[in-house]
């Protein structure tokens, strides 16, 4: 059953439990309102208080049944075997679960259905049957979205993640950890937030980025201790105590240990209780100390194996097995080991793995199948309207002809009564004014299609503008800055982006694959790719963004059947106070300081397909007052011109910046323009230009 605890100081606590009961003792309240109560007063009990929280809910369970309350039934079913499952008695737990999920079934309480779904997920799931546990999670998850219970949602997203986590796929479990956090932020949800932290940091954790993982394990701690959740204050002692470890801080990794080991016996829970001591267990026999360890074990395994869970036996087992073979226990040691390998073999049986894949292929089979549908749609439009066009094309054509042979057979008549030579005039005048009347109509159907291909295009140019920012934002966070953007064409593939995240100001000059309509097209999917990096996933650091914008491309680019190898050169800054970072792809920094032009170099690697791709490299720099900053897409320096029509080249696109850094920010956008204007004379623009000016 999940609950949540509502945590009060121990006054105010008191103070409602005797109220709590004097509404269960009235003899003139109701059996439901009674009912509902000892559901409440369990709140205040279940943790502390497992045995006594059990007998609240059969006396709750009892009175349900004798008023034949389906409600009532299907809650007291579900706390029970919530209760059942903490003390290890998963056999009873599911026989719970199920009645719970039959009865809220039956009167159509969905939150009911997905509560019982996601428990009986829980359980399979720790008893190896993956298969089941996803068929439980899915329900749970679709009852949620049905139910419009964003917390419910975030929270199946979590426990998939899970799921997939403990079948060794991280990257599917972090995607599905990381879209919990912005509902459970946006709803203020503390508890399942540190949830979220808690697995995000073990992902990182079994990648073995310690750094990380500590800080997110940092952050749960600090929440489950202003929550006062003993459970899971418990578990992130043991996960911080992992890291020590393998990090080779044994001091530190016992102490945490210890502390964790101690409120897991303090609440009773046995799972929590076997993991710490088998981790605490493992560090105590490389110092010899196996006395404390086999105490350790021993019960470990008895708790194991009244579980069910293969997992910890075969961890159990194998420690153990070591200890007695070290006390010449041979045939003990060997039983053991082999109880190890048989459960550790069940774990990854291929029953498992096959569900998993196949779970995995409809998860993505459903991503691609949005995709396509939209896409699919789109077509349908078009062709209908094609259709429709070319009916009344042929519709207007066939009246055209019409009167055109109602007025050949008038002159036809006309022609047996008149002279041969005027027959002849009027033949020729007709055909004239045929020719005429065709190549009227077709120029003006080619005004028409120009129009609305020109129409189409505008419209385009209108999209693309709104994923640019406003020039007043760009003002707000960077006071004494320029946009120069010239698109070659009405749209362009070169777009310049800004965000501000966590007291930083994130901006960036970019130039994707063509220019036009196909560039502009591109640069829509890499603008979304930059925004899901910043908004969704919280990055802020210029190279790690960059690392995801690729991942989010590369995916968007291989749902097609065809390879697609567009993508984005670009310069991305983060700016926070003097302190400045960026990365590139292609396109470099450029920082002028005291008269003197310093470049930061980019990564040699686009944002898209690429062999042997290596991580965006973030290069910080500490700026003074003055310094001005540029970065920029190829097309100005790219550009032919000049007396005998060459590149503009960047040499001299470094000397004109150097040349105006007495101007302000405007006057140089200003004459940044003049200059490019004058060096293209009459030729036509190459491609298309962005450059961004920022004075410190």
């Amino acid at each position: 059953m999940c609950c949540v605890l509502l945590q009060f100081n121990g006054g105010n606590a008191n103070t409602i439990i005797d109220s709590l009961k004097g509404v269960i003792n009235s003899p003139s309240v109701h059996d439901t309102i009674k009912v509902r109560t000892l559901f409440e007063l369990s709140n205040y009990y279940y943790l502390g208080r497992p045995d006594t929280t059990i007998i609240i809910c059969e006396e709750a369970l009892a009175i349900s049944k004798k008023n034949n309350y389906t409600y009532g039934m299907a809650e007291g079913y579900g706390w029970i075997g919530y209760l059942l499952q903490q003390k290890g008695q998963t056999a009873k737990a599911v026989e719970y679960y199920n009645k719970n999920l039959t009865l809220a079934e039956s009167i159509n309480d969905l939150n009911g259905v997905a509560v019982a779904s996601n428990n009986l997920a829980y359980v399979y799931q720790q008893q190896g049957d993956i298969r089941t546990a996803l068929f439980y999670y899915n329900k749970s998850l679709e009852t949620h979205k049905k139910n419009n219970n964003l917390n419910g949602v975030a929270t199946s997203f979590i426990n998939l993640g899970a799921l997939y986590d403990d079948q060794g796929d991280k990257e599917i479990a972090l995607e599905y950890y990381q879209k919990s956090l912005p509902t459970l932020k946006k709803l203020g949800d503390k508890s399942t937030t540190a949830t979220a932290l808690n697995n995000i940091g073990y992902i990182y954790d079994m990648k073995g980025k310690d750094s990380i993982a500590l800080w997110y394990y940092n952050e749960n701690l600090s929440i489950v201790k202003e929550l006062g959740d003993i459970h899971r204050l418990a578990s992130v002692y043991v996960n911080i105590g992992y890291v020590y470890s393998k990090r080779g801080d044994i001091n530190e990794a016992i102490k945490f240990y210890r502390n964790g080991l101690r409120l897991q016996e303090q609440v009773g829970n046995k799972k929590g209780i076997i993991r710490a001591s088998n981790n605490l267990a493992g560090i105590l026999l490389e110092r010899g100390e196996t006395k404390e360890a086999l105490s350790l074990l021993e019960r470990s395994l008895e708790y194991s194996k009244e579980l069910g869970f293969p997992r910890f036996i075969s961890s159990s087992a194998v420690l153990l097995s070591q200890i007695y073979e070290m006390q010449g226990k041979y045939n003990s040691a060997l039983n053991l080991f082999k109880l190890h390998v048989q459960m550790k073999d069940s774990l990854h049986n291929m029953e498992s793995q096959k569900a998993t894949v196949q779970q995995r292929a409809k998860y993505e089979y459903e991503k691609q199948k949005a995709v396509d549908d939209a896409e699919h749609d789109k077509e349908i439009a078009i062709e209908q309207e094609a259709k429709e066009k070319q009916t009344i094309l042929t519709y207007a054509t066939a009246g055209g002809l019409g009167l055109v042979a109602i007025f050949l057979l008038v002159v036809f008549n006309r022609l047996k009564v008149t002279r041969k030579q005027k027959s002849i005039i009027e033949e020729q005048k007709t055909e004239v004014e045929k020719q005429k009347s065709v190549v009227e109509l077709a120029h003006t159907e080619l005004e028409e299609k120009n129009k609305e291909i020109t129409d189409s295009i505008q419209y385009a140019k209108r999209i693309q503008n709104a994923i640019l920012p406003p020039n007043k934002v760009v003002k707000e966070y960077l006071q004494e800055s320029f946009i120069y953007y010239k698109p070659k064409d009405i749209v362009a593939g070169d777009f310049y982006w800004l965000e501000h995240s966590k007291n930083k100001v994130l901006f960036a000059a970019a130039d994707c694959t063509g220019h036009g309509v196909p560039g502009a097209m591109v640069s829509v999917v890499c603008n979304n790719g930059l925004n899901r990096s910043v908004r969704e996933f919280g990055l802020t650091d210029p190279g790690e963004i960059l690392n995801r914008t690729r991942e989010i491309v590369v995916q968007e680019f291989e749902k097609s059947e065809e390879e697609v190898k567009d993508g984005m050169d670009i310069a991305l800054c983060s700016l926070e106070g003097n302190k400045l970072q960026y990365a590139g792809a292609h396109n470099p920094l450029w920082l002028i300081r005291d008269g003197e032009l310093i470049e930061t170099k980019a990564n040699k690697q686009p944002i898209g397909q690429f062999d042997n791709p290596e991580p965006y490299t973030t290069h910080t720099l500490e700026l003074k007052k003055g310094d001005s900053l540029y970065i920029f897409s190829d097309g100005y320096a790219d550009q032919f011109g000049g007396e005998k029509g060459k590149k503009l080249k960047t040499a001299n696109f470094k000397k004109l910046l150097l040349s105006i850094q007495k101007e302000s920010m405007e006057k140089q956008k200003q004459l940044i323009d003049e200059a490019f204007e004058h060096w293209r004379g009459d030729l036509e623009q190459l491609d298309d230009v962005c450059v961004i000016g920022v004075r410190i």
